[in-house]
């Protein structure tokens, strides 16, 4: 039986399991419950696996140890968000849902697990699944990988995300930067406080906040190419306690997204050179504290190449469909640092059904028919791969 027949089998198995762990989502570093449903399922299914990272897994599917190995992602935890969907299977636990479709992606693998159990004597090589912690708060993929290496031990990876901005029925995994890298930002500033009615008296750290939260602005009108790309975003300005009162200080917190190492360096840079000129101009000080976050998602070739045969073998080449890099990050990046790979994005938007929220929104849903195709992909993928 073909692997897409396969994945219409267990459709509803998916969908179930899916709304199960709806219910159930958990913070990063603590997805006791997710781990221990996941744990169960790879047990019904024969399939051996490990606890790494505290509460993520890893298991193994294949006895051909002389073939290739292949490792396969998803994402377990959930986000601090209200859910307002009003689905059947909401969430229990008040205050956090699975707003960004980490519950499809686990699902997802354990009926690709599935799959490629019922055919495990036929795997030209060894398929390694990672159900990892913590990606929200970009975590779960070092720890699990200090844990359990892939470099040397596995020849490539591949991961999905169910995406809402792609309708339900087409993939994306086109080569190349796919997600940005996300560095964060802080700014302290310090003035001279003073009495409201008596500016002369102060250096207003308001001021010189609010001076460089427009400066700032055109470090990527003006000092990065038209034709990259880069976001810098100031998110929070915290400074003042009450209204005549002239502020002595100022934090600024922010973020920077960029596709490649050298632009997020220029960008840094501009930064470090605008803090320090504004602050000066206004006879206050600056401090820059800039912390590296994500790298950029960036789909090897051949890779992609092969993933993109996978597509068509499940949905035909009116299967693929051409999506943008987007500025959100992903901490598959160090994964693709280990070994070459592929960020699959499997579209789930269906306005008739409300799955047309975007991601980490309150009413966050999406078409449960794409779990078919994301559950056939990871296993297609790994069975192309294994074989090319």
């Amino acid at each position: 039986m073909e692997i897409k027949e396969l994945a219409k089998k267990y459709k509803e198995y998916v969908i179930n399991l899916r709304r199960e762990f709806h219910q159930i989502p958990e913070p990063s570093l603590e997805e006791y419950k997710t781990s221990k449903k996941i744990q169960e399922e790879l047990e019904k299914m024969g399939i051996k696996y490990k606890v790494v990272a505290n509460t993520g897994i890893v298991a193994e599917i294949g006895k051909n140890y002389q073939g290739k190995k292949i490792a396969l992602r998803a994402d377990i935890d959930a986000l601090q968000v209200k859910e307002c969907t009003g689905v059947e299977y909401a969430s229990k636990n008040t205050g956090m849902m699975h707003a960004c479709g980490h519950d499809g992606h686990i699902s997802i693998l354990l009926g690709a697990a599935k799959i490629l159990k019922e055919i495990e004597n036929e795997i030209n090589g060894v398929v390694k699944l990672y159900f990892q912690p913590a990606e929200e708060i970009a975590q779960g993929a070092k720890k699990m990988i200090e844990e359990e290496p892939l470099k040397g031990v596995v020849d490539g990876c591949f991961g999905i995300h169910l995406w809402s901005d792609i309708p339900s029925g087409k993939i994306s995994v086109e080569e190349g930067p796919r997600m940005a890298s996300a560095d964060v930002l802080r700014i302290e500033i310090k003035g001279r406080g003073g009495h409201g009615s008596l500016p002369h008296q102060t250096i207003d750290s308001v001021v010189v906040g609010s001076s460089l939260v427009m400066n700032l602005q055109s470090i990527v009108s003006r000092e990065i190419s038209p034709v990259d790309s880069a976001v810098v975003t100031i998110g929070s300005f915290h400074s003042g306690t009450r209204f005549n009162v002239i502020a002595n200080q100022a934090t600024l917190e922010g973020t920077v997204r960029t596709f490649s190492k050298e632009t997020g360096k220029k960008v840094e840079d501009a930064i470090k050179r605008f803090v320090k000129s504004t602050c000066e101009a206004y006879r206050a000080s600056g401090e820059v504290f800039y912390s590296y976050g994500t790298t950029p998602v960036i789909n090897d070739s051949t890779c992609s190449k092969i993933a993109e045969k996978s597509v068509e073998k499940l949905l035909g080449k009116e299967g693929l469909t051409k999506f943008e890099k987007i500025t959100g990050a992903e901490d598959f990046c160090y994964f693709l640092e280990e070994v070459p790979g592929v960020l699959a994005f499997v579209g789930i938007r269906n306005e008739e059904k409300n799955a047309n929220y975007p991601h980490h929104h309150e009413k966050f849903n999406m078409d449960e028919d794409a779990l078919e195709y994301g559950m056939g992909l990871y296993a297609q993928y790994a069975i192309d791969f294994l074989n090319n």
